[in-house]
């Protein structure tokens, strides 16, 4: 008689420690044992030697429905699945219904259920003509967190917010105990610096890098993290790519102030030198892309502790928002969510940083981060059992020829991979197992913070 469901053996990656020969047991889709040594019988048992056991990573900011038409969940999460990645915080910048409203939560949530593969959480925003009076409701509704921007580029869909503003919003959630993420660039710095580049006629690669200099994020930080101190609100950067930003952030939590940084996966892996040069617009993100030198002091950063989460940023625009030769007329953003895991453990293997930061920065810290660590984000008793399974076999990434994106085209296109992900589990469930995703569309969860523990804190 088989004493558990599923039990998976190999070496476990947890936040503190690698365990070898470990194990973990589950049941009706929860984590029921987690040991070393002889593994217990199951109805599937897999021994897999030494191969690695991870939880299932939570990918904090995926943009899922920022082109309409294009990639939607039933994309985003099958890309999820096949990258072990089983919960996705989605950003609320959707083409055509931005989430600024309960009912904008409600009719995504619903969209979002009937696709699906994985997992989802949301963030909220707000409507600048409408101002703060939306967020509990949002709350109530069930987000994660909230998302903000200095930087705008449209007065609904993408708003720059003002600090008396982005003042008013973390007084309004800081009684609930929540965070607020903002995008991390000076409006009027990089309006000066791109009016600079444009009259310097400049359209190759480097526009963007100059147009955005690492001035605009600080300066931006300095804002976010002073706000935060002034109101008592979560104050969280949601991706920093300089260093000098993470330096900011410790500063403020040694002097007892919540201030978190994000580092999302292109900042770690990619530069501006040779990645950006070669791959043009498909190498544009807002921040941009640093020289190598700024990558290795991320790493850096990665290794002392004070990097909070790691995330994709992940956007599939179609290609031809991605090629136009003039640098600056490019859509900003890339497809990470298959390659974030794989190219994190390249990373960090690479300069000798223990796999346990994988662990930490990708599963435990955004669970607690979005309130949802009494579900997520461990290898431990009771949680869900999200479980991803690499294993060393190295590869070389190709989005098209995988089959799990709605585009084809990726900036990590043709990097060697060293650890492949060989199976991932969401509650217990097989969604990839190493070659295709097997979860159908609309098997996905609602995950969200309990409404009586964030009005509690």
């Amino acid at each position: 008689m088989s004493d558990f469901d599923l039990v998976l053996a190999g070496t476990l990656v947890l936040p503190g420690e690698l365990v070898p020969r470990g194990f973990v047991a589950v049941s009706a889709g929860k984590i029921i044992m987690v040991g070393q040594g002889v593994a217990p019988a199951a109805h599937i048992r897999h021994d897999l030697g030494e191969a690695l056991i991870l939880p299932g990573a939570i990918d904090a900011q995926v943009h899922s429905l920022s082109q309409k038409g294009q990639e939607d969940f039933i994309w985003s999460t099958r890309a999820a699945a096949a990258g072990g990645v089983t919960t996705i915080v989605d950003m609320p910048y959707d083409e055509g219904d931005v989430v600024n409203s309960a009912d904008a939560v409600k009719r995504k949530v619903a969209h979002a259920e009937s696709q699906a593969r994985v997992d989802f959480a949301l963030h909220g925003t707000i409507d600048p003509a409408e101002g703060t009076s939306r967020i509990p409701e949002m709350i109530e509704a069930g987000v994660a967190a909230f998302k903000f921007s200095t930087f705008g580029t449209h007065p609904t869909r993408f708003p720059r917010i003002p600090p008396e503003m982005l003042y008013d919003a973390f007084a309004a959630i800081a009684p609930f105990g929540l965070t607020a993420g903002v995008h991390n660039e000076n409006h009027e710095a990089v309006e000066a610096y791109m009016a600079k580049v444009l009259a310097a006629g400049i359209t190759d690669w480097r526009a963007h890098g100059l147009s955005r200099p690492p001035i605009t994020e600080t300066l931006a930080m300095a804002e976010i993290y002073e706000i935060g101190a002034a109101t008592g609100c979560d104050a969280h950067v949601v991706h920093c790519s300089v260093g000098r930003g993470y330096e900011l952030a410790a500063r403020y939590r040694a002097e007892g102030h919540r201030a978190t940084a994000e580092a999302c996966i292109h900042y770690l892996t990619l530069d501006e030198e040779h990645d950006v040069a070669r791959l043009g617009g498909k190498a544009k993100i807002n921040p941009p892309i640093r020289p190598r030198a700024e990558v290795e002091t991320l790493w850096r950063h990665v290794a002392a502790g004070n990097v909070w989460l790691v995330s994709t940023d992940h956007v599939a625009w179609s290609e031809e928002r991605k090629t136009d030769p003039d640098m600056l007329k490019n859509a900003s953003g890339a497809p990470g969510l298959e390659a974030m895991l794989p190219l994190f453990v390249k990373g960090a293997l690479e300069r000798g940083i223990p796999l346990t930061w994988a662990a930490r920065l990708m599963a435990q810290n955004p669970a607690r981060h979005f309130h949802i660590d009494h579900v997520k984000g461990a290898l431990a008793v009771g949680r869900d059992a999200d479980i991803v399974v690499m294993t060393p076999e190295p590869y070389v990434y190709d989005a098209e020829k995988s089959g799990n994106t709605v585009v084809g085209w990726s900036p990590y296109n043709g990097m060697t991979l060293p650890w492949r992900v060989a199976a991932t589990y969401n509650r217990g469930e097989g969604v990839f197992d190493g070659t295709t995703v097997v979860a159908e569309p609309g098997r996905g969860r609602f995950v969200r913070p309990p409404l009586t523990r964030v009005i509690s804190q």
